[in-house]
């Protein structure tokens, strides 16, 4: 859904409809104002003779014009703010910070403000994210070979009973207990086409998917199953990797990727899994492509089934398989944003 398919008429009515389904598609200029926004700015719809379309900021930029205040384009779509950044980046340093409102507005956040947003982009509450953190330091810490008590308190907790507490809500056992638990490690992270989870083992990245996927808690559901395992935030050298990766992806200097996967699943998914990951960059395939590289020739609806149970999204890429006659199909992203992996990569081809 790159500028150059779309008409004027299309991208003005999807601009009047702030419809997020052409974010990154193309970005609007108003000549009367001399301000570039998103499709989706709430500013006042201009009339159609003062606007001017652009594919990117850069082009919106270098031809005089300003970016919005409101929905500032040059910012990553729905990015974490600064602020919170730093917050997060304080918590994952030192288990023994606890952030309350008081202090919170010593760094001049609105406590509401922060609440509503972890509220809505991690569904759990501020306070609730930082107990999360400490057990996960807990857990990794018992995983180390360290005591129970030592553990606990070097996490930040002030008691051993309100660790153990937490921990078997959590874990469903006692901390002192051997039955086997993993942990999944989770991040947050935004790209020129929306803000993503991306979700870790210690032997890989498990999920990558857009935070608004549909069936994202039914994929979280399934890993904690198969892994037998609990999702935390916190640090993992894996979701580092994958973020740089990602980065250097939508620069458009990186067509392949080297961050370990951890993708459980059946043997015929995973079959077809390592099939998407042999279309090249740049090119797309049909369902029935993907069923004849497998050897199975009648199995195109097993196989397109399998493509829509892949849980990391671009780097197992089954945004590249489109219907035998051209039209995109079903995507777990959202059909605007396979158009545009399709249009990016044929666009950045060498």
């Amino acid at each position: 859904m790159m500028t150059n398919s779309l008409s004027f008429q299309e991208k003005y009515e999807a601009m009047g409809r702030k419809d997020a389904a052409f974010e990154g598609a193309f970005i609007t200029a108003v000549k009367t104002t001399g301000i570039f926004c998103r499709p989706t700015c709430r500013a006042k719809k201009p009339n159609p003779e003062n606007v001017v379309f652009y594919e990117t900021t850069q082009q919106a930029l270098q031809h005089g014009f300003r970016p919005c205040k409101i929905c500032k384009p040059l910012e990553p779509l729905e990015e974490t703010p600064h602020s919170i950044q730093e917050i997060i980046k304080d918590l994952h340093q030192d288990p023994f910070l606890r952030l309350k409102d008081e202090d919170l507005r010593q760094r001049d956040i609105d406590p509401i403000h922060m609440r509503r947003w972890f509220q809505k982009h991690h569904n759990i509450t501020f306070q609730g994210y930082q107990r999360l953190l400490r057990v996960n330091t807990a857990f990794k810490s018992i995983q180390q070979g360290n005591s129970v008590t030592r553990a606990a308190f070097d996490s930040g907790y002030e008691s051993l009973s309100s660790f153990n507490e937490g921990y078997r809500a959590l874990f469903g056992a006692a901390p002192t207990d051997n039955t086997p638990q993993n942990v999944l490690t989770i991040v947050r992270f935004t790209t020129p086409i929306g803000p993503m989870f991306a979700c870790a083992s210690s032997k890989g990245l498990c999920l990558l998917e857009f935070t608004d996927r549909k069936m994202l808690e039914t994929e979280f559901k399934d890993l904690r199953h198969r892994l037998q395992a609990v999702i935390l935030p916190g640090n993992n050298p894996h979701l580092t990797h994958v973020q740089q990766e990602l980065k250097e992806y939508f620069e458009g200097t990186r067509t392949d990727f080297t961050a370990p996967l951890d993708t459980p699943g059946t043997d015929f998914r995973q079959s077809v899994w390592k099939v998407l990951q042999e279309i090249p960059y740049g090119e797309t395939w049909s369902y029935q492509q993907q069923a004849d590289a497998l050897n199975k020739s009648k199995a195109v609806r097993a196989v397109a089934s399998a493509n829509g149970h892949n849980r990391i999204s671009i780097i197992i890429p089954c945004h590249r398989v489109i219907g035998s006659d051209g039209t995109l199909t079903g995507y777990g992203g959202g059909l605007h944003r396979k158009q545009w992996l399709i249009d990016f990569e044929k666009k950045h081809k060498k």
